[in-house]
């Protein structure tokens, strides 16, 4: 298989921002904004240039590409460390239970509350894959080579990862969470204010967003009916988080209430799973296992699949996996099972 990974640069942009447009809505790490997406580009271009010892708010974006035609498949994005500029606001869920002896009666709700608990967490999100790339494990190449970078490069991110989930999204582009919760208090709709998100930041939630815990007894049914689902289009994502090691449950977007999900940076099964070997040779023939790889530091990261054999004489892999991650002899990478 001829598909990496690798960092996004300024001539990746028109794929990218086709990429945005085909998303419908929803996806704020991903605006069909070009501005926003050519600062976003220059942003993770000056991550991937410098080097650190510590989480810094950076943002990385990669591409998965046919190394053969040179086409764009898919993006993803890693933010070094979230609540540095903005407040990354959730909303907490817990349980309140009220009883009555004299009416014998006994009252359950769920409480939402507006909170700050991943501020200073790694996030990773924006993964989107060209449906024309829907297929032959594409999508999981391109989520797992996020942690083999995290993996590579452990210092520069945080103990905790969190991944929101894009929520339900109506035909028409609407949100029923946003309109039973925020869009009472924003005076817009959901696609203004997912696009206006996108744009500017968050600084707007601090200023009008309710500040009191809501019961969701007072939601409407479709309101309640969509909270901590995912979009359709993300139900796979959410199983290849949850295979991962992610849970969730507790928080949603306060936008769509769509699911929040998190895991110990350390606990995540490809970065504890993954192995570092330093390459011996290549060989011409596909033996050994079929496993993901990631090699090179930061604008010369590189992941996709290969051939791994392991032995006395140290870590042999295949002459094209080799070339695809630009591997020599005595270069060190990373290797994980599929």
């Amino acid at each position: 298989m001829s598909f990496r990974v690798r960092p996004a640069h300024a001539g990746d942009f028109d794929a990218i921002y086709e990429m945005a447009m085909l998303t419908g809505g929803g996806f704020t790490n991903l605006p069909a904004d070009k501005g926003r997406l050519v600062d976003k580009i220059a942003r993770s271009q000056d991550a991937f240039a410098h080097e650190q010892e510590a989480p810094e708010g950076d943002l990385f974006v990669f591409v998965l590409e046919n190394a053969e035609t040179g086409r764009i498949g898919g993006t993803c994005q890693i933010f070094s460390q979230v609540g540095l500029e903005h407040p990354f606001y959730s909303y907490g869920v817990s349980k309140l239970v009220q009883t009555s002896p004299e009416l014998g009666a006994t009252f359950r709700t769920e409480i939402l509350t507006l909170c700050n608990d991943f501020d200073g967490s790694t996030e990773v999100g924006g993964l989107f894959l060209h449906p024309e790339a829907r297929a032959g494990g594409l999508g999981v190449l391109l989520a797992r080579s996020r942690y083999l970078f995290i993996r590579r490069h452990r210092a520069r991110f945080a103990d905790k990862v969190v991944a929101e989930l894009r929520g339900v999204i109506e035909p028409d582009g609407d949100s029923h969470f946003w309109d039973a919760i925020a869009g009472r208090f924003f005076g817009m709709s959901f696609k203004e204010a997912d696009s206006f998100n996108g744009v500017h930041g968050t600084q707007f939630i601090s200023d009008l967003m309710p500040k009191t815990p809501i019961y969701t007894v007072m939601l409407s049914d479709e309101a309640l009916r969509v909270m901590r689902q995912p979009h359709p289009d993300g139900r796979g994502a959410m199983r290849m988080l949850e295979r991962e090691g992610f849970t969730g449950g507790n928080y949603v977007d306060i936008f769509d209430g769509g699911p929040t999900m998190w895991a110990p940076t350390d606990q995540i099964h490809t970065i504890r799973d993954a192995r570092e070997h330093v390459l011996a040779g290549t060989v011409e023939a596909h033996e050994g296992e079929r496993m993901l790889l990631a090699a090179g530091q930061l604008t010369g990261f590189a992941s996709g699949y290969g051939f791994l054999q392991v032995g006395e004489g140290g870590a042999i892999l295949d002459d094209a996996s080799a070339r695809l991650l630009g591997l020599k002899e005595g270069d060190s990478f990373h290797a994980v099972a599929r």
